[in-house]
């Protein structure tokens, strides 16, 4: 009798890991995606279809690679479609881009971060291409105070660093004497701390009261994507029908 009860504890206990393996759905890909749709979104996903949502948040030609690899079910990035294969490729991945379907989900707005003394309010495209590239140095040549200034740039935002690049530097090179930080906390939180300094991040990121958010021209916005191999699969489906339906106002926009 107790071999049968125990028997049958097993076996409901591994049909329940069973159900629960089938209904975990993992993501991964860039930080500003990930953090402007997939972390507000993932309790109100789980909540609402019982599903498991597991994120994995990287780069976004990592993303790419491990959709590829096969050990996530749907990669997502704030930069192109070709500008993640580009980067797999780059690491040795060859990408059928053929074998891919990619669909705008939201977009990301990238923002201007300079510390909360500083007395700046808006920058031009000009303005910040002169500050990114070295042209600017004081920040009294774009009406700031008479102080130098001092570019965050992180070594770990690969994605934003291209799009700002290609949108605002005109594909020129970023100043070498920048503060070398990590990723988007490192460069909000030096930002935080440094009185001279101007960088970038996601405004999911940035935006959290530590830093004073400037007004750009033109804003500085991207698509957010999501990409599966082929057709998506039943459980990438219904986390992208979710993103773009219900749970679509839980997005940091």
């Amino acid at each position: 009798m107790k071999r049968t009860i125990v028997g049958s504890l097993v076996a409901l206990v591994l049909s329940t890991t069973a159900l629960y393996a089938a209904d975990e759905i993992k993501v991964g890909g860039g930080g500003a995606s990930i953090a402007t749709v997939f972390k507000p979104v993932k309790s109100h996903f789980e909540k609402d279809t019982g599903s498991i949502l597991v994120i994995s948040q990287s780069t976004p030609k990592n993303g790419l690679i491990d959709l590829m690899n096969g050990t996530v079910d749907v990669a997502t990035a704030g930069v192109p479609l070709e500008a993640m294969i580009k980067g797999a490729e780059k690491e040795g991945v060859k990408v059928n881009a053929a074998a891919l379907e990619s669909k705008v989900v939201a977009v990301n707005r990238t923002v201007v971060l300079v510390h909360p003394s500083n007395s700046v309010q808006t920058l031009t495209k000009e303005q910040l291409k002169g500050i990114f590239t070295g042209k600017f140095v004081n920040w009294k040549e774009v009406g700031g105070s008479d102080s130098p200034i001092l570019v965050a740039w992180g070594k770990l935002t690969p994605g934003q660093n291209a799009q700002f690049s290609a949108k605002i530097l005109d594909g020129e090179a970023v100043m070498k004497d920048i503060i070398d930080t990590t990723d988007y906390f490192g460069i909000k939180d030096t930002v935080a701390a440094t009185p001279e300094a101007i960088g970038i991040d996601p405004f999911a990121l940035g935006a959290d009261g530590t830093v004073k958010v400037l007004l750009t021209e033109p804003p500085l916005n991207s698509d957010i994507i999501v990409v599966t191999k082929g057709k998506p699969s039943a459980k990438a489906q219904k986390l992208i029908s979710y993103i773009t339906g219900a749970g679509s106002k839980y997005i940091i926009k």
